[in-house]
């Protein structure tokens, strides 16, 4: 999401959130990884079917801490897919997964 002209996007603290990463069994799929970045993600982390992440609900199960909280965080964070580095704080899927927690959209 790109702020207006002059004015910053609003800044979150990925490690006291984590909605994005407890938004939907859907959102951490694989789509551009190649074999070698998918090697590396541990098999526990891996969907059985292989289309993406594994997850316990609509949480990611690397997802760390509790979502709104300090301390949340990604356990697989230097090998997490194409998809979660995609998103990035305040843009449009955050915005998304933090109303869907009832999380602040902009920040004080």
């Amino acid at each position: 999401m790109l702020a207006p002209r002059g004015l910053a996007a609003p800044a979150f603290d990925c490690q006291s959130c984590g909605a994005c990463c407890s938004y939907s069994a859907e959102w951490p799929r694989f789509s551009t990884e190649d074999d070698a970045q998918l090697d590396r993600i541990p098999a526990k982390y891996v969907a059985t079917n292989e289309s993406g992440m594994r997850c316990e609900g609509v949480r990611c199960s690397a997802l760390t801490g509790e979502v709104g909280k300090a301390t949340t965080a990604c356990g697989i964070y230097d090998v997490r897919p194409d998809v979660c580095r995609a998103c990035m704080p305040g843009d449009d899927d955050c915005l998304m997964a933090r109303r869907a927690h009832g999380l602040p959209t902009t920040s004080s």
